[in-house]
């Protein structure tokens, strides 16, 4: 039996009207299926932020078609579609954005908090993913306190505590060391592994491309390529770079950590 779609987008093209038109996407088709972990990849101004602030329901196509989980965006109105944000979709940013005067634990339960959830269901999703995100020991430290990995993952932690179909990451590992972002990075596949969540990825790292099942490459708005994982990270990590050299992207002093 095939997997569900999850996101849908058809013929999307997005224009930004200023002094001059601007044409971020053009008419791209793009699917994910439940539990699929996709990397999206391309030069600077390929379009890569715009789709996923697309998806993220952020931004709305100019023409073209989205559904995301059954429910097509445009048709909510502003009330709707923050709620559909919150409930369905998790975001994991580049800037990790803590509220630096709240708590660990306070700043993972602020979605729930806005929800009115039970206290009680609050400390049973706290409990259950401050364990699987190592989190347990730094549950009463500020922001301030966290080394990069530590709140990256209480930030990922956030995401997933209204347990969303979809996680939307920018850059995730963008802001962090290479042994952070290895951990970060292992952590997002374990998710995505164990609890099916899908999560759509904008990356400019070929090294954080490879953890994924699928690698679509945009280029001026348009679909370029797709590569699918293969057995081993390594010859998966080299067809990345091949279509990287192809886009013209700066592929020197990579190599697979």
């Amino acid at each position: 039996m095939a997997n569900k779609v999850i996101v849908e987008m058809n013929q999307v093209t997005k224009i930004y009207e200023s002094k001059v038109m601007h044409r971020a996407l053009n008419r791209l088709d793009f699917e994910a299926e439940e539990g699929e972990f996709i990397a999206i990849m391309g030069p600077s101004g390929s379009g890569k932020t715009t789709l996923l602030n697309i998806i993220s329901t952020i931004d709305m196509p100019t023409y073209g078609r989205v559904v995301i989980d059954g429910v097509e965006p445009e048709a909510l109105n502003p009330n709707e579609l923050a709620l559909f944000r919150r409930h369905h979709l998790g975001f994991v940013f580049q800037d990790i954005n803590l509220l630096q005067m709240l708590t660990v634990e306070e700043n993972i339960v602020m979605p729930l908090t806005l929800d009115g959830l039970p206290i009680a269901e609050m400390k049973r999703r706290i409990a259950r993913l401050a364990h699987q995100l190592r989190l347990d020991g730094i549950l009463d430290r500020r922001p301030d306190e966290l080394s990069g990995g530590q709140a990256q993952r209480t930030a990922i932690c956030r995401a997933l505590i209204h347990q969303p179909k979809l996680i939307l990451a920018d850059e995730p590992t963008g802001n962090l060391d290479s042994n952070s972002a290895k951990e970060v990075l292992e952590l997002l596949s374990s998710i995505n592994d164990k609890d099916k969540t899908t999560i759509i990825m904008v990356t400019h790292d070929p090294i954080a491309a490879s953890y994924c099942d699928r690698v679509l490459f945009i280029k001026d708005g348009e679909f370029f390529n797709e590569i699918h994982k293969d057995e081993r990270r390594q010859t998966f990590f080299q067809r990345i770079l091949n279509v990287l050299s192809l886009l013209g992207g700066n592929v020197n002093d990579l190599r697979l950590r």
